[in-house]
């Protein structure tokens, strides 16, 4: 793989990881794509910069492939957690700069955190969350969790709010939650939106705020 450009590998093949693979591709980025089934790897060839069939439990078949090198690896390794731990544990023993790992469960992500993970991530969980969100209210676009506690939602202006401005509707006060910025049309992003500015029915409000509080506005706004 050539040198002068950030470069990624992705272990584990499955949906997730197959579509973290081609998406990095497709941003131009050089990506070593790893798994033990033959069939999958096949499937990225044409893909990505190079992929590869091999067992990431195996640290002489990582260090054949030059993996230390790498900017960042993604572990996508599915149902199998035992060899997810052990992947990440060789990454790290390795000298892998940075380190991004899928969990199955919440303790499973723990251990990852504690071995040396620098990231760990929940696709499931978090796609689930989004759904569940959009379940509540069909008027968010897009749920992004912070942290255990904050989020950030995309709220597209409900009817009976369109005409009303920011000062009027005052999620400051009534939630505890802030608008960052408004998204006009789809298209233009205003990022200091006015206070006394009316609101029309195609702006999508950019909100940050507690879980609970959010929730509440999305119930509150759900039907509308």
């Amino acid at each position: 793989m050539a040198k002068g450009k950030k470069q990624f590998a992705v272990i584990g093949l499955g949906r997730f990881g197959s579509s973290v693979a081609q998406y990095l591709a497709k941003m131009g980025y050089e990506v070593l794509a790893v798994d033990e089934n033959e069939e999958r790897v096949q499937d990225m060839a044409n893909v990505v910069t190079h992929a590869v069939s091999a067992d990431s439990t195996d640290e002489e078949a990582l260090k054949a492939l030059g993996i230390r090198n790498l900017d960042v690896v993604v572990v996508a390794i599915g149902q199998d957690i035992q060899a997810s731990i052990l992947t990440t544990l060789i990454l790290k023993d390795l000298g892998v700069p940075r380190i991004i790992v899928k969990a199955q469960t919440e303790l499973h992500g723990k251990v990852l955190s504690k071995i040396g993970a620098d990231k760990v991530v929940f696709p499931e969980r978090d796609m689930g969350l989004r759904v569940a969100h959009h379940l509540i209210s069909p008027n968010i676009i897009e749920h992004i969790e912070l942290s255990p506690d904050y989020s950030i939602v995309e709220l597209q202006v409900p009817s009976n709010m369109a005409g009303k401005t920011l000062r009027e509707l005052d999620f400051r006060v009534k939630y505890g939650c802030n608008v960052m910025a408004i998204k006009h049309g789809g298209e233009k992003m205003d990022v200091t939106p006015r206070a006394d500015k009316p609101l029309l029915r195609t702006d999508v409000l950019v909100i940050v705020g507690n879980n609970g509080q959010l929730t509440q506005l999305e119930q509150d706004y759900a039907s509308l």
